[in-house]
């Protein structure tokens, strides 16, 4: 099968796309042939690797996956060859305190398709029978694998960890990746208002028409947080998403209300945070990690997204013979939305 991979950790030129045998599934796993898999940015960190982390070499990243049955290698379940699906991409690989209380991505036995298991850059993949979810008719292979990852990773930080409500405000830091575009459509789903913040006029017209009440270029506003003051006279924004990191965290906490929350997934521009401590505890603001989430975040995030028919921006579809192509282009950050790529 055709596939792009890495035999060893590195930047974009370790990338191969070649053939690899295809993967036959173990007790418990469907092959899934995949019509659709998007670029998330840890695709990239997978790819450079970090201390700890260890894979089977050749190894193909790719969490979001929506494709057909191949074959099922279990008794006792309904799914059958030919059904369209996509694939939960937080695996549950034990049973432990964490899962028992339904708090599945606490657990040390949690892994990520595409991160500690192959997957879905390529033509073919194994899954675990319990992660497969039907795709619905109306919703085609491109649609259907954009919301994954993020879709459970924004559900989880938006309302189970930062519980928004509606009629509270949101701010956005950096609108164009998936996360982020994401977030903006949840969050106005949800009966919040938001501010977003990007660059460029492409870009702060594509945030508009998802539904951010103001957008902040903070190429022309390098203070943006007195910007988010400005919009919201003085007070500052209930919740502010950064997964931006250490470029923005302290304007973040200067932006955020007295009694607000800051909530993390990420941080695509340094993981190393500094800011006014005094601010952090006068103004008893809460900063909130998140990560992925539990099967049942999944079901209720995809339910929500599909029934809703919220559309998760897709900034380019391409052959998956262009993925290194269009992997240059997250890195480069010149994408709004999600890249997705077709086997």
């Amino acid at each position: 099968m055709k596939a792009i991979f890495f035999e060893q950790h590195g930047e974009i030129d370790t990338l191969k796309y070649a053939d690899l045998p295809q993967p036959e599934p173990k007790s418990g796993e469907a092959l899934v042939r995949v019509r659709a898999a998007a670029l998330n940015h840890l695709d990239i960190w997978v790819r450079r690797g970090w201390p700890g982390l260890r894979l089977d070499m050749p190894h193909i990243t790719g969490s979001d996956v929506a494709g057909e049955i191949v074959s099922v290698n279990g008794s006792g379940t309904a799914w059958t060859p030919g059904t369209r699906v996509i694939v939960n991409p937080g695996i549950v690989t034990v049973e432990d305190e964490w899962t028992r209380k339904g708090e599945d991505s606490l657990s040390p036995g949690y892994k990520i398709l595409g991160e500690q298991m192959r997957g879905g850059l390529a033509e073919f993949t194994c899954v675990p029978i319990a992660n497969l979810f039907r795709l619905p008719d109306a919703v085609s292979f491109e649609e259907g694998a954009a919301p994954l990852l993020v879709g459970l990773t924004c559900w989880r930080m938006l309302f189970k960890r930062a519980a928004l409500r509606p009629g509270e405000s949101v701010l956005v830091v950096g609108a164009g990746g998936g996360v982020n575009s994401l977030s903006i459509l949840l969050a106005r789903s949800a009966g919040a208002s938001v501010i977003a913040l990007t660059s460029g006029r492409d870009k702060i017209a594509k945030a508009s028409a998802l539904g951010a009440g103001h957008v902040i270029d903070y190429s022309a506003n390098p203070d943006w947080h007195t910007e988010v003051l400005k919009v919201t006279k003085g007070r500052g924004v209930d919740v502010v998403v950064d997964n931006v990191g250490s470029r923005t965290m302290a304007k973040s906490l200067r932006a955020t209300a007295r009694g607000g929350r800051i909530v993390t997934v990420g941080n695509t521009k340094g993981y190393e945070l500094s800011f006014d401590n005094r601010l952090f505890f006068t103004k008893q603001v809460s900063l909130i990690g998140s990560t992925m989430g539990s099967r049942q975040d999944f079901i209720e995030a995809m339910e929500f997204i599909f029934q809703n028919r919220i559309q998760v921006p897709i900034d380019t579809v391409a052959p998956l013979s262009e993925g290194i192509k269009m992997i240059k282009r997250l890195e480069d950050g010149a994408q709004f939305g999600k890249i997705v790529l077709r086997p």
